[in-house]
């Protein structure tokens, strides 16, 4: 995986981890398909069967009860109209993986000072005709804009999930791979006076940009040396708690891509609803990035040849932003 999108490679890290999928429910006694082991349900239960094979032996309850769990799975894929989009993607509508997801999210914000009583708000919602259209407003201006985007997106993506409440902006969850998570608000206009298809093509980039390093570090090369005891945390752009290093390598990625989705939209006059709007939000992106660059640079040392080349690549994107 670089900066730029690429759809073959992607489809070949997909191969890959479908592969994985469903070796690991095989050793727990189940078969799925090749097309099954890319739904986001699916890949959840290869991660349940795996800490169930080391706490259960075969046949026991827990196994049984993931065999049920994947009948529940492939009803919910069976139910699913067809997608809305050009993309195979669906909109998804609530579902217990995808609910799962949504609470490990929320169980792993950062307290903030001041905090009290019962944590914010963020469940999975179904999506509205008039917001299925912003999303088709979106696939479109991404396929004008940066092709190659649009066919990595259409790729790695199997269900966008719409969040409401203002817990949790959006994210993504490698247990429930190929779901992505976008906060309702969105897909409108922001008080910046973004367009709101504009909103939503930043979302898809930023949680398309995880998808892809989540599937690139497990089914490809690592961007990170193997750490020597605890995980070293580091001050990031775009997250007020201390991450992990390979928290700020997906952080410089992003940024990297959404300058770069930016960019075209200047250079393309797409974004001309909300120009000034767009220009003053690839200013701020290209800060960030430049911020996350100088930072992972300083760390250097932890990444590999692979993680190293990538560094340079937004290292150049962020300084060409900043001209």
């Amino acid at each position: 995986m670089r900066i730029a999108p690429d759809a073959r490679q992607s489809a070949e890290e997909r191969t890959v981890l479908a592969r994985m999928t469903r070796s690991s429910l095989a050793r727990a006694g189940l078969t799925v398909t090749a097309a099954e082991a890319g739904h986001p349900a699916v890949t959840e239960l290869a991660h349940l069967a795996q800490a169930a094979l080391r706490t259960d032996a075969p046949g026991g309850e827990r196994l049984a009860r993931l065999g049920r769990m994947l009948g529940r799975a492939r009803a919910g894929i069976a139910a699913a109209p067809p997608s809305a989009l050009p993309w195979p993607v669906e909109t998804a509508a609530p579902g217990p993986h995808l609910e799962r997801s949504v609470a490990r999210a929320r169980n792993s914000l950062p307290r903030r000072d001041g905090d009290a009583g019962t944590p914010p708000e963020s469940t999975v919602v179904a999506w509205h005709d008039r917001e299925v259209g912003t999303l088709r407003e979106t696939v479109a201006l991404l396929a004008a804009v940066w092709p190659e985007a649009h066919a990595e997106l259409g790729g790695i993506l199997a269900q966008i999930a719409l969040l409401d409440g203002p817990a949790i902006d959006g994210f993504t969850d490698f247990t429930v791979h190929g779901a992505v998570f976008v906060r309702r608000d969105r897909l409108g206009p922001g008080a910046d006076a973004l367009p709101g298809p504009v909103r939503l093509a930043e979302a898809l980039v930023h949680e398309g940009a995880h998808t892809r390093c989540n599937a690139a570090s497990v089914a490809a090369q690592p961007f990170l040396r193997p750490a020597r005891g605890d995980a070293q945390l580091v001050t990031t752009p775009l997250r007020v708690d201390a991450r992990p290093l390979t928290g700020l390598f997906q952080q410089v990625v992003v940024l990297a891509r959404s300058v770069l989705l930016y960019r075209r939209l200047l250079d393309t006059d797409m974004g001309a609803p909300g120009t000034a709007a767009v220009r003053s939000r690839h200013a701020r992106l290209a800060r960030s990035a430049t911020e996350g660059v100088r930072t992972l640079a300083d760390h250097r040392d932890a990444l590999t040849d692979h993680g190293l080349a990538v560094l340079e690549e937004a290292a150049t994107v962020a300084r060409e932003s900043a001209r």
